[in-house]
């Protein structure tokens, strides 16, 4: 908990740091409003890493949101273009994204394969039906259904409280995620089982039923991130989550997640989301292309880990400084002197 608490200040001060840094390069980035509403374009990529940090910890993995994504805002956009009641449609859009999961945890607990493996082909699954529904309502390859109502693309432009209806979303599914894996008894069967997934089956904990709740809740956040896509853009697509496939596994593995299970933390992948969005939306006010500044979210996300994994075990860093010597000491004197 300690190293989770140092790690998240580290990530704080990194997000006002390069805040102030792109403030500073562009006045525009310091102004609060700005701000506020630039996380719109890419506050979903935190929407999708909260649950799949619930997943991570638990020592699986999820690759197939993307899919999922794209498959719901289908889904979504030929229940509006049948004119469906607006409440109705989002009901079954959430439902469709939580029983996408819920296929997943249920192939993974019967056949006891490697979670990449499952969901890797249900990537391919999902996406397929996505092209195929896409196809049966008139919208061939990834062209996109629009002329949505009003009463739909206004969700994405509300405001309450002065915060956009997006942010405010994360920031309450932040909180939501937070308490599940922090203060609950839930949370501690995640913790358990990423450590050692053996000794939690053999103390009689509810594996199964985890694992199920857990690729369920990453179904339904990419069905509410297709929601929320879909009314910012006005338009849905097949293609509508492979935006977020990269960005959301890089955000919890910033956020501080062992990629084998065990350790992580919502809000440090809450927080990482911020870092990397912004450090997107910095690069583009300062007249960066977007191939570097993928480019340099790749070097940050290395130098982070390797950070990281330092500050976890100190004792790494002398353990290299100690060999690095020793090779120097084995080298000829006439070597060294030139």
């Amino acid at each position: 908990m300690k190293h989770a608490l140092n790690w998240e200040s580290a990530l704080a001060l990194l997000l006002v740091l390069e805040i102030l840094l792109f403030g500073w390069a562009n006045p525009r980035m310091l102004n609060l409003e700005t701000l506020l509403f630039s996380t719109s374009d890419f506050i979903t990529v935190g929407i999708v890493a909260l649950p799949l940090t619930l997943v991570i910890v638990s020592g699986g993995i999820d690759i197939s949101f993307a899919s999922v994504t794209g498959l719901c805002a289908i889904a979504l956009g030929v229940m509006l273009q049948s004119q469906w009641p607006l409440p109705l449609v989002l009901l079954c859009t959430l439902i469709l994204g939580f029983l996408c999961g819920c296929f997943n945890g249920l192939l993974i607990i019967w056949t006891g394969v490697n979670p990449l493996v499952i969901t890797l082909g249900t990537l391919y699954l999902f996406g397929g039906g996505a092209l195929l529904l896409s196809g049966l309502a008139g919208a061939t390859g990834f062209e996109g259904i629009g002329n949505f109502p009003d009463t739909f693309t206004h969700l994405a432009n509300l405001t309450p409280l002065g915060i956009p209806m997006p942010l405010l979303l994360f920031a309450l599914l932040s909180l939501v995620f937070w308490g599940l894996m922090h203060r609950t008894r839930t949370g501690r069967y995640i913790f358990l089982l990423g450590q050692n997934s053996c000794a939690a089956r053999y103390g009689a904990l509810p594996v199964n039923r985890t694992l199920l709740l857990l690729y369920g809740l990453v179904g339904l956040a990419s069905a509410i991130a297709a929601v929320v896509m879909s009314a910012y853009f006005g338009s849905a697509r097949a293609d509508l989550g492979s935006p977020l496939l990269m960005p959301a596994i890089t955000a919890v593995v910033l956020g501080g997640a062992n990629i084998y299970g065990g350790a992580g933390s919502v809000m440090g992948t809450a927080l990482a989301t911020l870092v990397i969005g912004f450090l997107q939306q910095g690069l583009q006010m300062v007249g960066v292309s977007s191939q570097v500044s993928n480019a340099l979210s790749g070097a940050l996300l290395i130098f982070a880990v390797i950070g990281r994994s330092w500050s976890l075990n100190p004792g790494i860093v002398r353990q290299m400084w100690r060999r690095f010597r020793a090779r120097i000491a084995r080298r000829p004197a006439s070597y060294r002197e030139s």
